[in-house]
Formats: structure tokens, C-alpha cells, sequence
């Protein structure tokens, strides 16, 4: 008998427990985040460049509008570009931008989350650098605009960090007339202050 009760004690433990978990409401709250870019260039009719390693940084707030939809407006630091090799050396161009990224983000659960937005982005440096039977350092004059779409997801845990990943279909042309767009794959580290 003390069996069934103690057995029955701990079902209904746990049936109160899953529950508050259901029925906890997300909250508003800002923090910082940052992580590993893979930055590449998709020449229009030539495919896409070599991937740069670079990261990103930067600050965000995410305003709940209900319990499963939030929005989330970010400011970030991103190194992004490209790399070209070829027989003769490597070619590295280093663009670095200011994004504003605007993320709608559903939970379809607790802790995992869908995320999609526009961004912009201002180019604050750029930089050319040439490897090869000649080193050399030189600067081009790359459009400082930036536009395009976020995809991406991730989970966040209950005590504020989350772990996302983010690809970036840039639809702005990054030289006059030349067809060239961004493409970067984020990986990032959120943490709710």
C-alpha cells in the first residue's frame, strides 16, 4: 500500500511538474552574442567563392508578443568576404560590416526556436589582400550597402543562453554591375543579461 501511494505521489510530481513547465510564459529580455562566420561570395553564372573564418558580436533584444512569437532586433559586428585560390595565389577580400538584423522568431517549443528577417548591413572597412608569388595589400571600393534575408534556429535554455545558427542570403549587389552577393553561415553563443 505505501508502494501505491508513494508510486501515485510521485506521477502526480511529476504530471504538476510538466505542467508549470508548459504554462511558463517566456520573457522580454536583451543581451549579447556572439560567434564563427563562414563568409563567401556567389558570383552570378560562377558559383560561390571560398569561404573566409571570421566571426561576429554583437547586442540584441527580443520583445515577446505572445507566449510562441517574439521579435528581435540585433546590432552586430560581422567580418565577412571571401577567398579565391587559384594557380597563381590567394586572393582574400576582408569586408567587415555593421548588420541590423530584424528576426521574427517562433517557438514551436519551450526552448527551440525558428527564426527569419530582413537585414542591412553598412560596410565600415574593406581590404584585398594578394598571397602568392607577390604579397600585396590593396583596397577596393565594394558598394557600402548591404540588404538581404536571415534563416536560421536554435535552442535557448530556460537560464537565458542560447545556441543558434543563421545563414545570410544577401541580395544586394556587393560591386557595380558585377553580380556578386554575400553568403554567410552564422554560429552563434546568446546570453540573456
Amino acid at each position: 500500500m505505501k508502494k501505491i501511494k508513494l508510486t501515485i505521489g510521485l506521477l502526480l510530481g511529476i504530471v504538476f511538474a510538466i505542467n508549470a513547465q508548459i504554462t511558463t510564459k517566456h520573457k522580454s529580455n536583451a543581451g549579447i552574442k556572439g560567434g564563427y562566420n563562414l563568409a563567401s561570395v556567389s558570383f552570378d553564372g560562377d558559383g560561390e567563392t571560398e569561404q573566409r573564418h571570421s566571426f561576429h558580436i554583437g547586442v540584441y533584444g527580443e520583445e515577446f508578443l505572445n507566449d510562441n512569437f517574439a521579435i528581435q532586433p540585433e546590432l552586430m559586428y560581422s567580418q565577412q568576404g571571401y577567398v579565391i585560390t587559384n594557380s597563381s595565389g590567394t586572393v582574400t577580400q576582408k569586408l567587415n560590416y555593421i548588420n541590423l538584423p530584424l528576426m521574427l522568431k517562433a517557438y514551436p517549443t519551450k526552448n527551440l526556436f525558428l527564426e527569419a528577417g530582413p537585414q542591412i548591413g553598412l560596410a565600415i572597412t574593406h581590404k584585398e589582400e594578394y598571397k602568392g608569388l607577390f604579397n600585396s595589400s590593396q583596397e577596393y571600393n565594394p558598394n557600402n550597402f548591404d540588404w538581404g534575408l536571415n534563416f536560421g534556429g536554435g535552442l535557448k535554455t530556460d537560464s537565458g543562453i542560447s545556441f543558434g545558427v543563421r545563414y545570410h542570403h544577401g541580395l544586394g549587389d556587393l560591386y557595380d554591375n558585377s553580380k556578386a552577393y554575400n553568403r554567410v553561415w552564422q554560429f552563434s553563443i546568446g546570453i540573456d543579461l
